[in-house]
């Protein structure tokens, strides 16, 4: 854990009780902070006060007394609405920030040259993330990798010489962290994502924006032209812009878990991230080719025969759907949940690669019509069970020489599941299931 020591002796209410949000009030108490936590489920406030931790009423409190309204990064800051919370602390004028906050001034409070990495992107910053800390740890060095990833920030080990932390952030975690300031920020890509929390793509943008405004180096795609945007302005600004792109010329054959020109981007980013912070290329190289990849993020699991299955639960949008659908010539996709805005059309370049599409959740009877207005085969399996059934029986009597059962939905998991991480066992233990 990380004690919020910056935070000692000042009066904090936070609002939110997840497992960042008791991370949080674990790390402020043992900072010395005087916190009053709450949430608008009783049974989280009773979880906390059973670990004795202090809770309280915010509902009956006097915002005026507080120094800092700390949010939950699910709790919405202004869109649709800002949460009651927000509304009554900024009508006492109180600073409203998020955990990745409190980590940034305990860093710059008790060890503020200890390096500091933060990845965000619209997609690709988990496995950036994770290889990140990969190359690192690979070549002996002490990391510590949480955030939107994982761990929540504050519940890792503090900031200290030679222990570098590399932390995911999501958009909503840097729009409660105004003075974000790492060694090395990347900012992979931006899409349509998120605009029920940001309102437009211009905030989303310039939220993002933020975690490389303030990094010593920032390593920035250049493979979409908001990015693009973004990296002169920086470089203008006179800020250290390293380009990354899906186009970048990189070696790594043999790394199985980095298929796709998407991780050609992401392999860029963690090699500008840890050679900014002096590793030498052929050791960072090295670690490439051990890289195990992540759970749900074009992960390969075993299965019967010569089919090749792949997970990628994680694409809950068509832009990451698009990044798995170019990693192969053909493949037999399975897709499907609940759809977001614009469905599948973004994705119709891609359609030609398919051998046959499986539609499951609530998206099938409509994606079924953008398909079929395109002539790509498909049915209606309804359920991951009996898509993986269905494509598998197709892909073995494929005359493909790797035949690909790809499970990328492009879709939110919300129909049928609680995340994308269930989403993706659930495939996983259709996949077993076929092979005994």
């Amino acid at each position: 854990m990380t004690p919020a020591t910056a935070f000692k002796g000042k009066r904090v209410a936070v609002f939110g009780l997840g497992g960042s949000g008791l991370a949080t009030v674990r790390s402020l108490v043992a900072g010395g902070a005087e916190v009053t936590a709450f949430d608008d489920s009783a049974a989280s406030v009773e979880k906390a006060r059973a670990e004795g931790l202090p809770t309280g009423d915010l509902r009956e409190a006097d915002f005026a007394g507080f120094d800092s309204l700390v949010l939950a990064p699910g709790v919405p800051l202004t869109h649709p609405k800002p949460h009651w919370t927000v509304e009554r602390a900024n009508a006492a004028g109180v600073e409203i920030i998020g955990d990745i906050e409190i980590f940034c001034r305990e860093r710059r409070a008790i060890a503020p040259g200890a390096p500091f990495v933060a990845i965000t992107g619209t997609n690709g910053k988990s496995t950036t993330t994770a290889l990140t800390a990969h190359l690192l740890r690979a070549a002996g060095w002490d990391v510590q990798m949480g955030g939107n990833i994982g761990v929540a920030i504050l519940a890792l080990e503090p900031p200290a010489p030679g222990r570098t932390h590399v932390i995911e952030c999501s958009s909503y975690q840097i729009d409660l962290a105004p003075s974000l300031d790492p060694t090395v920020g990347v900012m992979l890509n931006l899409s349509e994502d998120h605009l029920e929390r940001h309102g437009t793509m211009e905030n989303y943008a310039a939220i993002k924006q933020r975690l490389v405004a303030g990094a010593g180096t920032a390593a920035i795609g250049q493979d979409d032209e908001l990015s693009r945007a973004m990296s002169s302005s920086l470089e203008s600004n006179g800020v250290n812009v390293v380009p990354i792109s899906e186009n970048d010329r990189l070696d790594f054959a043999g790394a199985r878990a980095l298929r796709g020109a998407h991780n050609v981007q992401n392999a860029s980013a963690a090699l500008a991230a840890v050679r900014a912070l002096g590793m030498p290329d052929e050791t960072a190289r090295a670690g490439l080719l051990t890289f195990p990849g992540l759970a749900h993020r074009m992960e390969e699991i075993p299965g019967p025969g010569r089919v090749v299955f792949i997970n990628d639960s994680k694409a809950t949008n068509a832009d990451s759907a698009a990044k798995a659908l170019a990693s192969f010539p053909r493949v037999f996709w399975i897709l499907g949940g609940k759809p977001k805005t614009g469905g599948i059309d973004a994705l119709v370049s891609f359609f030609p690669r398919v051998e046959r599409a499986y539609l499951v959740g609530e998206a099938a009877e409509a994606f079924g019509r953008t398909l079929g207005a395109h002539d790509v085969p498909h049915v209606i399996s309804e359920t991951i069970e009996r898509a993986v059934a269905e494509a598998t029986s197709d892909a073995e009597r494929s005359a493909n020489a790797e035949p690909v059962v790809l499970f990328s939905p492009a879709c939110a998991s919300f129909d049928q599941f609680r995340n994308f991480e269930e989403r993706g066992e659930a495939f996983r233990r259709a996949v077993q299931a076929l092979a005994g």
